[in-house]
């Protein structure tokens, strides 16, 4: 359906704006608080922590935070809240709009599990949803005061939770529930923690009350948690485009790997602000990203997927009627040279987007997206390699019409 197509386009485009501006400030504050030097002493008696100064724009910027508060509460006093909640917001509705309207075709794998879409969506609510209510009960437990092994328990649910994904959904599918978990995550950071803690001391401040050390420092952690959540979430933000990471055969590993690395990677930019120079972590992540793309990239065992000339493939073929022989026949001339578990592309060499059409169980459960994409939008076969012609988009368009009579 078009309409579904704009509606991706925009909430994706509003996603991305969000998403950027989130992430800018996460990185920002972190980088400014990192970077805050002790005040000369005029300012300290005026209660100033540490202090910054910056040149952008033109112009000079003097950066002060106080050990306490501004002896008047400003009248204007900006938060940042809502970069994280409408990254949020739209990064849901972009799930809902595309893995959860074409859950068939992006969510389920019958190879993988044989699930009814319903069954499917509300395994993919629980399995975000349960997730961040696992994290928080954590965070609020007396795991949190034992820094080492709440690390450890943090790994070990990341690793957790990528085993179950790719056990449950398609690759692509299973990506996105780790990145939409991640996400609820940091997003129920700011919602649950870093928020009330600020509407706390805001309050105690204007009231000229003591200020719990507790409620920074808990949003303070909540904050850190956020910062190195940052690049595995932006990884998984763009997999979709790169199937040969969701279609590995081992590919919870894929993902636990690239989470790893890169969260290790912002390590070094944190120690970095901090005025902690660590080049090697930028080594060691270099040849880990190296090692990682020749393990993913290194030629695959044949799959023992039955091939699409069985005995039974054809059998099945046999008994279909005529429109459907015609659209089976097209799209094994024009789609299967790529869209297959075996390519004989010879540019891809795993199925764009992880979308297979070995079999016919595989063209039924794509039928919408084949038809958008040969008969409406045109953009498929890439470039029109194979030929096809306008009279064969015409009967593609009416076996899917045949479909939903």
């Amino acid at each position: 359906m078009p309409w579904l197509d704009w509606m991706s386009l925009f909430i994706r485009w509003f996603h991305v704006i969000a998403g950027v501006a989130w992430i800018g400030a996460s990185f920002y504050f972190i980088w400014l608080d990192n970077n805050l030097r002790t005040p000369p002493e005029w300012k300290q008696q005026k209660g100033i922590k540490g202090d910054l100064w910056a040149i952008h724009g033109g112009g000079f910027y003097e950066v002060a935070k106080y050990s306490y508060g501004p002896e008047t509460m400003p009248t204007t006093l900006h938060w940042f809240k809502w970069e994280a909640y409408t990254t949020w917001i739209s990064g849901f509705a972009l799930l809902i709009l595309v893995y959860y309207f074409g859950a068939s075709a992006f969510l389920i794998d019958p190879r993988v599990m044989a699930l009814s879409p319903t069954i499917a969506i509300l395994y993919g609510l629980g399995f975000i949803f349960g997730g961040q209510a696992i994290y928080e009960l954590a965070c609020r437990s007396v795991l949190a005061k034992r820094p080492k092994v709440f690390a450890g328990f943090l790994i070990f649910f990341v690793v957790f939770a990528c085993w179950l994904a790719t056990s449950l959904f398609s690759g692509r599918g299973a990506f996105i529930h780790v990145g939409a978990l991640i996400g609820t995550i940091m997003a129920g950071n700011v919602l649950l923690n870093i928020m009330p803690a600020q509407r706390k001391m805001v309050a105690a401040v204007a009231a000229k009350k003591e200020v719990d050390p507790a409620w920074g420092m808990g949003a303070k952690l909540r904050s850190v948690h956020n910062n190195y959540f940052t690049l595995p979430l932006l990884f998984i933000m763009i997999s979709n485009h790169y199937p040969m990471t969701y279609q590995h055969p081992q590919s919870w590993l894929v993902l636990v790997a690239f989470i790893g690395i890169s969260a290790y990677l912002r390590h070094y930019f944190n120690l970095k602000h901090i005025g902690v120079n660590k080049p090697s972590i930028l080594v060691i992540s270099t040849v880990l990203f190296a090692a990682l793309t020749l393990w993913v990239s290194w030629p695959q065992a044949p799959k023992s997927a039955e091939s699409v000339d069985s005995s039974e493939q054809i059998a099945a073929v046999s008994q279909l009627n005529p429109l459907d022989k015609s659209a089976f026949a097209l799209i094994q001339t024009h789609c299967v040279s790529c869209h297959s578990s075996m390519p004989t592309d010879e540019i891809f060499k795993v199925a764009p987007l992880g979308v297979i059409l070995d079999d016919w169980d595989d063209i039924k459960r794509y039928a919408p997206q084949i038809a958008q994409r040969t008969a409406v939008t045109k953009d498929m076969p890439l470039l029109n390699k194979t030929n096809m012609t306008e009279q064969e988009r015409e009967q593609i368009a009416l076996w899917f019409a045949q479909m939903n009579q």
